[in-house]
C-alpha cells in the first residue's frame, strides 16, 4: 500500500520522501511519480526496522534540516508484515523482527518526526482489523497492530492542541503481497483481498476529515464492532482452532 500512498500524496505537489530496503522497487517508484507528477521525490533505501533505524532516520533528518528547515505535512508509517502460525511453531526471529517493525520503527519515527510538524500536519500509521481482538496463529502480528490502534488514538489525543491529525488505517485483506511473504511463500495471494488502492484513498479521505480511525469496508466495519461483544480469550481460541493459516518454514 506504500506505493498506492504515494501515487495519491504526490497530487499535494511537496517533496515526498519514500523510505525502503528494496532499493529496485524504491528507484522504480520515485522515477514513475518524477514522470508523471510535479512533486519532487527523494528515494531513501534504508531499514528503519529497531532502534538502529530509527537513529539512522534521525541522522539523516537532521542532514536535511542543516540544509534547510522543514515542515513535514505527510508522515505515512506504512512498513510492516506479520507470520502466519503458532508463536511456538514460528521461528523466534521474524516475530522479533516484526516488533522492531510494526512497533518500534513507527513509534520512533513519530517521535523523530514530532518537532517538525505544523498545524494541519498528518500522521497515517498502518494497523490492522486485527487489532480489534487478540488473534490465534497471528499472536505476534495482532499484539504488535493493537499496540499500533492504541498509540495512534492516544497520540492524537495528545496532539490534539496542536491541530495535528493522527489516523489509524485498520483494513482487513487488501490485495498486497503481504500473504506471500507472512506464509513464506506458501500463499502467494490474499484471500478476498480488496482494492489497496481504494482502501488508501478511503483512508486519505478519513484522515483529512480528522477520523482517527479507517476502515472502509462495511464487512470490516461489523467485525471491529463486534469484536467489543466477543471475550478476548474466546476469540483467540476460536482463530487458534478454526483460522488456520498455511506458512513454509
Amino acid at each position: 500500500m506504500g506505493a498506492c500512498f504515494a501515487r495519491q500524496l504526490a497530487v499535494e505537489n511537496a517533496e515526498m520522501w519514500l523510505i525502503a530496503r528494496r532499493k529496485e522497487r524504491l528507484d522504480a517508484l520515485a522515477c514513475e511519480l518524477t514522470k508523471y507528477r510535479s512533486c519532487p521525490v527523494k528515494a531513501i533505501c534504508m531499514d528503519i526496522s529497531g532502534r538502529k533505524g530509527v537513529e539512522e532516520f534521525a541522522s539523516f533528518l537532521q542532514s536535511e534540516i542543516e540544509r534547510e528547515a522543514l515542515v513535514i505535512l505527510y508522515l505515512v508509517n506504512n512498513a510492516g508484515f506479520g507470520t502466519y502460525g503458532t508463536f511456538a511453531e514460528t521461528p523466534l526471529e521474524p516475530q522479533l523482527d516484526m516488533i522492531d517493525t510494526n512497533c518500534t520503527a513507527l513509534t520512533g519515527l513519530c517521535g523523530v518526526c514530532l518537532p517538525h510538524f505544523a498545524r494541519g500536519s498528518t500522521i497515517i500509521n498502518v494497523a490492522s482489523l486485527a487489532s480489534f481482538l487478540p488473534l490465534g496463529n497471528f499472536a505476534v502480528y495482532g499484539a504488535t497492530k493493537s499496540f499500533v490502534l492504541s498509540f495512534s488514538i492516544a497520540l492524537a489525543a495528545e496532539l490534539s492542541d496542536r491541530k495535528i491529525k493522527v489516523c489509524a488505517l485498520c483494513p482487513g485483506p487488501v490485495s498486497t503481497e503481504f500473504a506471500n511473504v507472512a506464509s513464506n511463500g506458501a500463499r502467494p495471494k490474499v484471500l478476498h483481498g480488496l482494492s489497496a488502492e481504494k482502501v488508501v484513498a478511503h483512508c486519505l479521505k478519513c484522515a483529512r476529515k480528522n477520523k482517527k480511525i479507517a476502515i472502509m469496508a462495511l464487512k470490516w466495519k461489523f467485525k471491529a464492532f463486534a469484536s467489543s461483544f466477543v471475550n478476548r480469550y474466546h476469540g483467540a481460541l476460536f482463530t487458534y482452532r478454526y483460522c488456520k493459516r498455511p506458512r513454509n518454514n
